[in-house]
């Protein structure tokens, strides 16, 4: 994989191009200081202070006091009881702020490549829908995927100069609650030839692909013909497509080819040897019954979180809880 393919698939520079056939964006290039913000795990937990008080969440995340493994520098008295001063980015804010009205107040965000969807649990919607520039950094900060983005984008090339890109861009994509998994697909390109179709969320089995396999695969060869092909100049990559009620095909995002990128219901040798063919057709694979279902990551829950048995977090929880319940009562009596 070259450093050209990686660069090709970040949204900042194919979404202009697509920009008619796409989810209406919008896209702010971030100053580096919240960059250094997002990367920083020396410290506690910290949102940016909020220029606009209505809509802004707790500054600290995770109260050091209560973990144990949280130690406290040398310092004077007078020092170490001096709070941390929360990070301030008030011209980023005051930006995204106006996008997400322009939006219709609901945007999910992703950087160059990755969007937070492993940081979706920490929301209380459990999704990505954002509405304030508080919740777009507790996502960024909170997910792991976006470490790919920030610190590995080349790992995957041949002839890498850089780890990281000279700049990084936040997507502000719009946000339609009405849109069903059950269709979005990923495209496979092999020298500038469709070679598969994969159901994008492989975890579930939805009946309606079944009987409307052959004519989303139509849909989306003629998409791709007419609309991608001679326009995206990588001769291997991977796309992203949601097939509207109304049979109109959008483009998600742009990938590369292998590396971090998931072949779901293929294996990229598969792939790769049917790129060689000729005249190979393609085929759109879909999870057929709830016997074909592929594990896979949900969610970035924590296993603290999952875990309820005795001793677990949850159980000290329910035990404080029950506490507190009782006394109550015996206050009450």
């Amino acid at each position: 994989m070259e450093v050209e393919e990686v660069n090709r698939c970040q949204i900042q520079e194919w979404y202009p191009k697509f920009k008619s056939l796409s989810i209406r964006t919008i896209i702010h290039e971030l100053p580096e200081s919240f960059v250094q913000y997002l990367v920083d795990d020396s410290g506690p937990f910290l949102l940016p202070t909020s220029v606009s008080n209505e809509d802004a969440l707790p500054n600290r995340i995770h109260n050091p006091i209560d973990e144990e493994d949280y130690q406290v520098s040398e310092a004077s008295e007078d020092e170490a009881e001096q709070p941390l001063s929360p990070p301030s980015f008030p011209d980023l804010e005051l930006k995204i702020k106006e996008s997400i009205q322009i939006l219709g107040g609901g945007v999910f965000p992703k950087l160059n490549w990755s969007s937070p969807k492993d940081a979706a649990w920490i929301t209380t919607s459990g999704n990505l829908r954002c509405t304030s520039f508080s919740e777009i950094a507790l996502l960024l900060r909170s997910s792991d995927s976006l470490v790919h983005d920030l610190c590995h984008a080349y790992d995957a090339c041949s002839q890498k100069t850089s780890s990281r890109p000279p700049s990084f861009f936040l997507a502000l994509r719009k946000w339609y609650s009405s849109l069903s998994p059950e269709m979005e697909f990923r495209c496979f390109v092999w020298g500038h030839r469709l070679v598969g179709i994969s159901q994008r969320e492989v975890t579930t089995f939805y009946p309606v692909l079944v009987d409307k396999k052959n004519r989303l695969q139509a849909l989306i060869e003629k998409f791709f013909l007419d609309k991608v092909r001679m326009r995206f100049e990588s001769e291997n990559y991977t796309f992203d497509v949601y097939v509207t009620k109304e049979e109109r095909v959008k483009i998600v995002d742009f990938n590369p080819w292998g590396g971090f990128t998931l072949a779901l219901l293929y294996s990229w040798e598969e792939l790769e040897e049917k790129g060689r063919e000729e005249g190979n057709s393609v085929n759109l694979r879909i999870v057929e019954s709830q016997c074909g279902i592929r594990p896979g990551l949900k969610s970035a829950v924590p296993q603290d979180y999952l875990d309820t048995g005795p001793g677990s977090g949850w159980d000290q929880f329910f035990r404080k809880v029950d506490a507190e319940f009782q006394q109550q009562r015996i206050s009450d009596a």
